[in-house]
Formats: structure tokens, sequence, C-alpha cells
């Protein structure tokens, strides 16, 4: 029988960016164990199912799909997120939108409103980190929206709840002190929907119109009408998308507009103050 070094040697993935990262997670979790596991007893010989299970997994990843998909969860913030296919995967680079929502709002209470939440990520991590804040996360995708409560029950986060929008057609009249979101944002041409992990999240929420800012448009159009005064709007976007970003906001009314680089470098979300006023008195329907 193999034992978990041998298959961890003779693990195949070469179109991995991190192929002895991804076969750690895999056998770990066809054995229902943790990574520290594998390291603490090399020699063990998992059972015939279990090396069935690992030699399933890594066919699948060969084939392109994501580990988080594979494994059904990811890391976010400092939270164990359930994940599925029909929502985006939480990225390392969306934690910077938490930081600055933190560092924007450091205290007292508000209520925040994350827009197309998916698994909740961002309202969960805000749900976290600030008890006295009541966050509202929404999604179009009503599977995304179960998927979103699921996490925030095992959680134990009762300042969050989730409930079925797009955007804000069902908030009524609703304000808030402060509105993120992490919308769609690729160009419907781009050729990296073709490669890697993105092959297999779901188009709705990674495709906006040819140039990518349609939802954000829409978004920064009609958020003012859901703004406490002074409330921010808090937006991630594409790398090379900031200035036209900053261009909307600004253009719209918001004051205090800036962007900030996510751990690549790249300029990858903007914010922006509402005051109450918009330009030449100018309204904007949802």
């Amino acid at each position: 029988m193999p034992t978990i070094e041998s298959l961890l040697h003779s693990a195949e993935l070469p179109d991995s960016p991190s192929p002895r990262l991804d076969a750690e997670l895999l056998l770990a979790h066809a054995l229902g164990k943790s990574r520290s596991y594998l390291r603490t007893w090399p020699e063990h010989e998992p059972s015939v199912a279990q090396c069935a299970a690992f030699a399933t997994l890594l066919e699948r990843r060969r084939a392109g799909e994501p580990v988080a998909y594979l494994l059904g969860q990811q890391g976010f913030w400092s939270l164990e997120l359930e994940v599925a296919p029909h929502t985006l995967i939480p990225r390392p680079d969306t934690e910077l939108l938490v930081e600055t929502a933190l560092a924007l709002c450091p205290g007292g209470p508000a209520r925040v409103l994350d827009l197309g939440t998916g698994t909740g990520a961002i309202a969960l991590a805000l749900a976290s980190e600030r008890p006295v804040w009541q966050l509202l996360g929404v999604d179009r995708v009503p599977e995304a929206v179960l998927l979103a409560e699921r996490n925030r029950a095992r959680l134990k986060l009762a300042n969050a709840r989730f409930v079925e929008s797009a955007w804000f057609a069902a908030l009524g009249g609703q304000k808030f002190r402060m509105i993120v979101g992490n919308p769609p944002y690729i160009a419907a041409d781009d050729p990296h929907l073709a490669q890697g992990d993105v092959r297999f999240e779901p188009a709705s929420a990674l495709v906006a119109g040819p140039d990518g800012l349609d939802d954000i448009r829409l978004i920064v159009a009609a958020a003012p009408d859901h703004l406490e005064p002074g409330g921010w709007l808090l937006l991630e976007h594409g790398f090379d998308q900031a200035a036209a970003v900053r261009v909307l906001f600004a253009a719209r009314g918001f004051t205090q507009v800036e962007s900030r680089r996510d751990l690549g470098g790249n300029e990858r979300i903007t914010f922006g103050r509402w005051n109450g006023e918009s330009p030449r008195g100018e309204q904007h329907a949802e």
C-alpha cells in the first residue's frame, strides 16, 4: 500500500501554480485530516477508498477545477467559508476592501450593505470585526443567499443577515452608513476568462459588459439613494480600471475619492464619500 509520503511524491499537477500545496490539501481532505497530520505521519498507509478518493480529486484538479471547489471551503480574513460553484471563490486581494472599510468607519454602530455577497465573505468578515455593526448582504442568486446564510449560522454571527436582491432592487428606501461590494468587472472578451480557475466560476459574477464597468456604473449611480449623508461607497474593480472608476465616482458627486493598491501593487479598490448632493441637482434612478 502507498504511504502518505509516496502519494504526495507521485502526485502530478503540472499546470498548477502550487502543486505541492494543492496535493497536500487534497490528500488531507481525502483522509479527513489536517495538513499537519500529513507531516506527522508520512509513513501512514491510507485505505484503498482514501487512495481512490485522492486520485479522483487529483484528476479533477488536473482538469482545472479550483481547489476551493474540490474542498468545498476557502479561508478568507480570519474565517473558513463554505464555497460552491454558483459563487465566486473569495480571494486574498478582496481583504483590502475589508481593511479599508474598517479604517474608514472605526467605531460605533453602523448599518453596512454588501452588494453581490456571494459566500458572504465581506459581510461576515466585517461582522466578525465590528459586533456593533449590522450587516446586510444581498445577492440576486438564491443559492448564494442560502450559502451565505449557512456560513453566517456556522460562524454564529448574529449581526449579519442575507436577502435575495438584484443590487438595490429589493431594498426600498433603506439607507446605510457604508456600502461595499465586489461586483463583476471583467470585460466580456477578456482572454483571462478562458484561463485558470475562473473557467469554473460563474460568468454572471465575473463579466460586466464590453469594458467590464456596466455593473459598477449602475451601483455608483444608485448608491447615493441608499447612503446616509457622509456615508461611504467602496468597490473592488479590475487592476486597470481605477482611473475610470474614480471618474464615475466624481461625476456622480462623491468626494474624498481614492483608490488603494492590493498585494500585487495594483489599484484594486476605489472609495468615495457621499455628502448628499448630486452634481447640478441630477436625479438618478436605480
